[in-house]
């Protein structure tokens, strides 16, 4: 009996004790904090999410570069052109060669370059094509550093995209700028030009149309007198053509309407434009012949005149010698006594041919015929003067 009293209490105390401790525990954990939960075996407690530093895309677009970006790098490599009979523009594709157009270094062997810092070098006339309007220079010596332009093509032109032109107006305001859009793309008898709204004046001959990379997309080389905003830039796959001695001709066709002037293939035949302007060269170059034949006698007379009616001389140095009429202090000295009408005369010959010379340059522009070509045909046969334009 004893003994099963004594087992009761002693179930009791171990009850009683472990309903104490149960409650001390509870008591303990009311003024902690609560322990993290144990996951069950097999499943991975969660990383806490920590914010990563975020690296820049390596196919992240790269902003183009602004307008003064693109002028401030080439303007360094484009020149001003002195030559004995004018001035024009030229740009650098490589350390010693440059582009330039023919008509800006006709009948030299060499020319003086002047660059943007004021430093001058000479270059020769290394190659040209005449028909293309374009020629390349070599420097003489050695070359300094300077900068270059890169090379483009017509066949990532698009038509109304914006293009740069740099060069030197009027062969005096050097490193000037102007801008415009590409207004199409054509062929002028076998040349391909870009046709542009971008101001030019004589001096820009030579220089370089850029797009907004900086590449090179054309040479500036005429305008239209009594046109507004019609002006032409040779394709640069012409120069490149010529500076790697391939043949310069290109495949070409009329753009299509949308704009796009990519994938230009051959098939095109002339345009009924291209030929109205072929007659009208033809028919220029017969007038310019007729005009030559009326010049031999005009310089037979002046010499006549010199000889026999003329008490003085001729300064300076002229593609026929009455072209002195019209300079200022080229005519010096008085005429013989007796003979004063003969100067009258002489100079009303003179102007006579001047105006036919005029009305013929006013027909041929109105016909289209090539710039370039006009100024071949005129020098030619030496009537390549500014009174006669």
């Amino acid at each position: 009996m004893r003994s099963w009293s004594m087992g009761i209490l002693l179930v009791l105390a171990v009850a009683l004790a472990g309903a104490g401790g149960a409650g001390l525990v509870l008591w303990l954990q009311g003024r902690k904090t609560p322990a993290p939960q144990v996951p069950s075996p097999g499943v991975e407690a969660p990383l806490a999410e920590v914010p990563m530093p975020q690296k820049e895309s390596a196919t992240s677009p790269v902003a183009s570069p602004s307008i003064e970006e693109v002028i401030a790098k080439a303007m360094p490599a484009v020149v001003l052109v002195e030559t004995s009979s004018g001035r024009g523009s030229a740009f650098f594709v490589d350390r010693d060669r440059l582009i330039t157009n023919h008509h800006v270094v006709v009948g030299q062997s060499y020319v003086k370059l002047r660059l943007s810092d004021n430093r001058t070098l000479d270059a020769a006339i290394a190659t040209t094509s005449q028909d293309y309007d374009l020629a390349v220079l070599r420097i003489m010596g050695s070359a300094p550093e300077h900068a270059v332009l890169s090379l483009g093509t017509i066949q990532d032109v698009r038509q109304g995209q914006e293009v740069l032109a740099i060069g030197t107006p009027m062969g005096v305001f050097q490193n000037t700028v102007t801008r415009g859009i590409v207004s199409s793309l054509r062929q002028l008898d076998k040349v391909v030009v870009l046709q542009t709204d971008t101001a030019l004046n004589p001096g820009n001959s030579g220089g370089p149309l850029i797009d907004h990379a900086g590449r090179v997309v054309g040479i500036n080389t005429m305008g239209f007198r009594g046109s507004q905003g019609l002006n032409f830039a040779v394709a640069i796959d012409h120069a490149k053509a010529l500076m790697e001695g391939r043949p310069l001709p290109i495949a070409f066709v009329t753009p299509p309407t949308d704009g796009n002037l990519k994938g230009l293939l051959p098939g095109a035949g002339a345009s009924e434009s291209d030929q109205a302007r072929e007659e009208g060269t033809k028919r220029y170059a017969a007038q310019l012949v007729a005009l030559a034949r009326s010049a031999d006698q005009l310089e037979s007379s002046f010499a006549y005149f010199l000889a026999y009616y003329w008490d003085g001389k001729v300064v300076g140095s002229f593609d026929r010698n009455f072209y002195a009429l019209w300079e200022r202090g080229a005519l010096q000295g008085n005429p013989v006594k007796g003979h004063e009408s003969e100067v009258a005369r002489m100079r009303a010959a003179a102007d006579l041919f001047r105006e036919r010379s005029r009305e013929v340059e006013d027909l041929a522009r109105k016909a289209d015929v090539f710039p370039g070509t006009r100024r071949d045909l005129r020098q030619r046969l030496r009537l390549d003067h500014r009174e006669l334009e």
